[in-house]
């Protein structure tokens, strides 16, 4: 038990569920034995409360930082922001810019409002297509935060989000008046939006889907959402949270052919610093005014800055391009590893948010010694690789190297059964738990 864990068991009797964020659970990842807490984080390189060093392979900063920890550029302009004043009775200028910026960007976009964490603007956007349509009903797909909106799923249907993201989700909490607002469709699935259409199409206010995940689109699943918001003149809200600026400039949706009434932004586009955006046509923001959305704190004056600057280097540099290289080599190390020690995995995921998954029925347990052993050889990993300009083929090939030996030790645990013996603590979670 080093620092890191021994503060974790402190946290966890004082901070309900331990982490502010269910994705950096060490129980997520190997209970007992992840560091948990970092001392220092910069590029790709984390040491932790011990000092240990670490290079980061796995989710990276949960997918914020994707120029890597503590750019110099980002941090540049935030350190110049703090010395002149981050919170003024007044205004700053840099939200004016940021709002020009995204919509030169997107320019079938109009209007923008800004928030600062990717629950609050998807709660915003929904909040102001239903004031918009005058309607409550949502379809969507995919994960979207934790709001009451999107929670409520989970009133008429215990299991409405299991497949969107995290199974067993209860909706604690959640006023029961919202049951029956939410109708979960999957993703590419066209039949199934098209049976919620025909059943609740009049009381709709707007079709909530990310554009792209673990798999690409069919261009006949992205064109039936534009073509049933159109027809129900309700707007087809495009959360890209997670996938903008990944995979080009901007948003997602302008390599996929669809063009969205609203979408949203947060994560990677202020490289760590808190900063979100709701962009949209103007005739479904104007509705922004006629309920009440506001707070202190989307005000200030760092998350714009550091949205500017990100976004200025991800174009000046086409770090998109990186990103998917950087993805397309871990995608390439993680077959070859599995070829050559008998693994069988599946790969999927867009290249710069990649992931594999172990085709066996103990493939948690697996995975947990995967995390195990990759964290021996100094590297925090999980299944999943998010890729950051702050990687480097020196990176790709020392991860290489230690996927290889990981691989031939989960291969041969797997066909003699003993990957549980092999475990210095219990199996990771594979979703949502309550914690002792």
């Amino acid at each position: 038990m080093g620092k890191g864990q021994d503060l974790y068991e402190k946290a966890k009797s004082i901070i309900p569920g331990g982490t502010q964020l269910l994705s950096k659970r060490p129980e997520m990842f190997l209970p007992n034995q992840w560091p948990a807490y970092y001392d220092k984080a910069k590029g790709v390189d984390v040491w932790d409360l011990d000092g240990k060093h670490y290079i980061d392979m796995g989710y990276h900063s949960i997918g914020s930082c994707v120029l890597g920890s503590a750019d110099p550029d980002v941090n540049a302009a935030v350190k110049d922001a703090i010395d002149r004043g981050t919170m003024s009775t007044l205004n700053c200028p840099e939200e004016v810019e940021l709002a020009e910026l995204l919509l030169e960007i997107h320019p079938w976009a109009e209007q923008v409002r800004f928030a600062r964490c990717g629950g609050e603007a998807m709660a915003m956007a929904v909040r102001i297509a239903r004031a918009a349509t005058g309607k409550d009903e949502i379809a969507f797909c995919g994960y979207h935060g934790w709001h009451d909106w999107y929670l409520s799923a989970n009133l008429s249907n215990e299991k409405a989000l299991d497949g969107q993201l995290l199974p067993g989700l209860a909706p604690a909490g959640v006023p029961r008046g919202l049951a029956g607002t939410l109708h979960p469709f999957a993703y590419n699935n066209i039949e199934a939006l098209r049976k919620i259409i025909s059943e609740h199409g009049q009381n709709l206010a707007a079709i909530v889907m990310e554009p792209i995940r673990s798999t690409e689109p069919l261009p006949e699943f992205l064109q039936a959402a534009r073509d049933a918001a159109t027809a129900l003149g309700i707007p087809l809200i495009l959360d890209e949270v997670t996938a903008a600026f990944r995979i080009c400039g901007g948003a997602a949706h302008l390599t996929l052919g669809i063009e969205p009434d609203m979408a949203t932004f947060a994560k990677g586009m202020s490289n760590g610093f808190p900063a979100a955006a709701v962009i949209g046509k103007k005739h479904f923001m104007a509705a922004a005014q006629e309920t009440f959305i506001s707070s202190t704190f989307w005000t200030e004056r760092i998350g714009p800055v550091a949205a500017l600057a990100t976004i200025k280097k991800f174009r000046a540099k086409r770090v998109h391009e990186h990103l998917i290289h950087m993805g397309t080599l871990i995608q390439e190390v993680w077959q070859e590893a599995a070829d050559s020690t008998g693994l069988t995995i599946h790969c999927s995921g867009m290249k710069p948010l990649s992931h594999f998954d172990i085709v066996h029925p103990n493939a948690q347990a697996a995975r947990t010694l995967f995390t195990q052993e990759m964290l021996v050889r100094g590297f925090i990993a999980n299944n999943s690789f998010y890729a950051t300009f702050a990687h480097t083929e020196e990176h790709v090939a020392l991860y290489q190297e230690a996927v290889l030996e990981v691989f031939a030790i989960i291969g041969k645990a797997l066909t003699n059964g003993t990957v549980e013996s092999l475990l210095r603590g219990p199996v990771a979670h594979t979703g949502f738990h309550r914690l002792a």
